[in-house]
């Protein structure tokens, strides 16, 4: 099995500005036990309705003082999430929610983890055989002739970096917030025994800013000539 990172191309092909966020979030926290005011990035559920939950107007980007309320915050949106991903502080859920105009290649980046993608092209992904992919709708109004219909895909935490690429003497993460603070190294090594095998798109749950494409799907992408994505190849142990 071959794995790749996905990224983005820079500078870009094409030209398009998009100003969007998503609707809801879990607030940041400021944990009393290790002292860290953090949010972390890049796991995300855009599947997620959260119009009808009496406090949705708390998840926001914002700081939570207090531990058991966001807990609390948690644990109401946990039902309507997948079950067994890691629900951290600053996970986005919602439809993208903002404007753009411009000439939008197939897959694009709103932000550095979120990866959305035109409507045709998500099409044309599953025809060819590509698996587990999850396009969500957004509320983005964009301007220009032909705007293209775009939607956010729901990528889930399914993998882990392995152990053997972590830097030595790594704390352990915390035992109230869970934070456990390390850069990407520049090698990244997956954890096979960790790695899913229902899909062909996921990011990794230990740093979920990490999104990984099997080779059938880039092999797909190639072949439909995607341009503004590129790919990089992963080891395993």
């Amino acid at each position: 099995m071959r794995l790749f990172h996905l990224g983005w191309v820079y500078p870009p092909r094409f030209s398009w500005t998009l100003r969007a966020s998503s609707k809801w979030c879990l607030p940041g926290i400021h944990c009393l036990t290790c002292d860290a005011v953090w949010s972390s990035t890049g796991e995300g559920y855009p599947s997620v309705d959260l119009s009808s939950l009496p406090d949705s107007k708390k998840l926001r980007p914002r700081v939570e003082e207090d531990f058991a309320e966001f807990n609390r915050l948690r644990e109401l949106v946990r039902p309507l999430v997948p079950e067994g991903v890691p629900l951290r502080t600053g996970a986005t859920l919602g439809p993208l929610v903002g404007t753009g105009r411009g000439h939008f290649p197939e897959l694009l980046f709103p932000a550095p983890a979120q990866l959305a993608i035109r409507r045709e092209a998500l099409e044309q992904l599953q025809a060819e055989g590509v698996r587990g992919l999850m396009g969500c709708p957004t509320e983005l109004r964009l301007r220009g002739k032909d705007a293209p219909e775009l939607l956010e895909l729901q990528i889930e935490p399914r993998g882990l970096l392995h152990p053997a690429c972590l830097p030595r003497g790594l704390p352990a993460p915390c035992v109230t917030c869970g934070r456990q603070s390390f850069t990407l190294p520049k090698e990244p090594i997956l954890e096979a025994a960790s790695l899913p095998d229902d899909r062909d798109l996921f990011r990794l749950a230990n740093f979920t800013t990490v999104i990984v494409a099997t080779e059938r799907f880039v092999e797909t992408a190639w072949r439909l000539r995607f341009e503004e994505v590129e790919f990089r190849e992963l080891r395993l142990l």
